[in-house]
């Protein structure tokens, strides 16, 4: 058993996510995938208030990261592929095997989101192998179909997103947000191991990723979002305990829980330091994701209030997290306004209890000015500021 304090357990789990020091993975490209390949995904979310989720998580950790990187190692590099984690995601190339699972159970029977409509689903394959890489808009609805919503997809839509799940298509890029698919063959590289793990392969594999990107974890942590896991997951870590692989943690203040880690991985506290910088992450960052995570291991209370009315919501409709020196110091809701190129703060407020707003408005200031300029905007304005102004 290890003892870390709760202010160790912090610092551990940020500095997994390349949230301490400067430039954690390098810079551009190879920075982008050293980042990903370390976390373990970055989370594709439709929201475009601000640059999108995947994009930000990124540009959070890795100077000079530019959008079209993830598309390069997408497209071009095939180091990048796009697949369900917890949720839509980008990840490494050289996860795919571990996907396989999923798609094995889906193509075998298990429910996603629409009944499975074969008929359809084989004609998409056959003019896929015909024509090469598609988009949904390239197939017509059938005659007579009306859409009654707007959130309704139209039955090639659906085949195709079937298709993907089950892994007999893949996105071999984007144009614009929409996916473009293709036959596996052509986006998986050659060489590349595509044979199904076993069940304690994958349970390892969930558990050294989780231990990798965030430090420390919980069992609920390593599960999370993935049904009926759980009980082979708990065998698997406990083997890893026996076997000295995995550590068992306590955390002061959080004693109660167990946490799990490597000793490697706490090894890594010794040349931890914090620098000034501030980071503002979304509300998908990976940092943040686990929302109870946050709140026990950080006091760190948040959520993300888009689908909340207008009415009821606290901060803001997307407010960003702003950490600082190792500290969750507040919150902020932004708008990109690209027409008059001006990036909006609605509203900035900081935690109750956090006394040094004077100590962090230059490296604010300086991070939302970076911010603005990766949104295309060329203004910062700061409509509000609670409970008081930025100097």
């Amino acid at each position: 058993m290890i003892k870390l304090t709760k202010k160790q357990a912090q610092k551990l789990a940020l500095g997994a996510q390349g949230l301490v020091q400067a430039k954690p993975f390098g810079r551009g490209k190879p920075g982008a995938l050293a980042a990903l390949r370390q976390l373990g995904y970055v989370q594709i979310d439709t929201i475009s208030v601000i640059e999108r989720a995947h994009h930000h998580a990124l540009w959070s950790r890795v100077p000079g990261y530019k959008l079209e990187h993830l598309e390069q190692l997408q497209l071009r590099d095939h180091q990048v592929f796009e697949y369900w984690s917890h949720a839509a995601a980008y990840l490494p190339m050289e996860d795919y095997r571990f996907c396989l699972p999923r798609m094995q159970a889906i193509a075998s029977g298990e429910k996603h989101w629409y009944e499975r409509d074969p008929i359809m689903m084989q004609r998409i394959l056959d003019r896929i192998k015909v024509d090469g890489p598609l988009m949904a808009r390239d197939f017509d609805p059938p005659k007579g179909w009306k859409k009654e919503a707007w959130w309704q997809w139209k039955p090639a839509k659906i085949a195709l997103e079937q298709l993907f799940i089950e892994g007999k298509l893949m996105v071999a890029r984007r144009n614009g947000f929409h996916k473009v698919y293709d036959l596996p063959g052509c986006v998986l590289p050659p060489g590349l191991d595509t044979t199904t793990p076993s069940q304690s392969e994958f349970c390892r594999y969930l558990i050294t990723r989780a231990i990798q990107a965030n430090g420390l974890v919980r069992e609920a942590e390593i599960c999370y979002q993935r049904k009926g896991i759980k009980p082979a997951v708990r065998a698997e870590l406990q083997k890893m305990v026996a076997a000295g692989e995995v550590v068992e943690v306590e955390v002061g203040g959080l004693a109660e829980q167990r946490w799990y880690s490597t000793e490697t991985s706490v090894q890594h506290l010794s040349g931890l330091r914090f620098n000034s910088a501030v980071h503002l992450l979304c509300p998908f960052d990976n940092a943040i994701i686990q929302r109870k995570r946050i709140r026990d291991l950080f006091d760190f209370d948040y959520q993300l209030e888009c689908y909340v009315p207008a009415s009821k919501r606290v901060y803001g409709y997307y407010c960003l997290a702003i950490l600082w020196r190792g500290k969750f110091v507040g919150r902020l809701d932004p708008k990109a306004d690209r027409a008059t190129r001006k990036f909006i703060v609605k509203r900035l407020i900081f935690e109750p209890g956090f006394k040094n707003i004077v100590g962090i408005a230059a490296p604010l200031r300086t991070r939302l000015a970076e911010l603005a300029a990766f949104n295309g905007c060329d203004e910062v304005i700061i409509e509000t500021s609670e409970p008081s102004p930025l100097p």
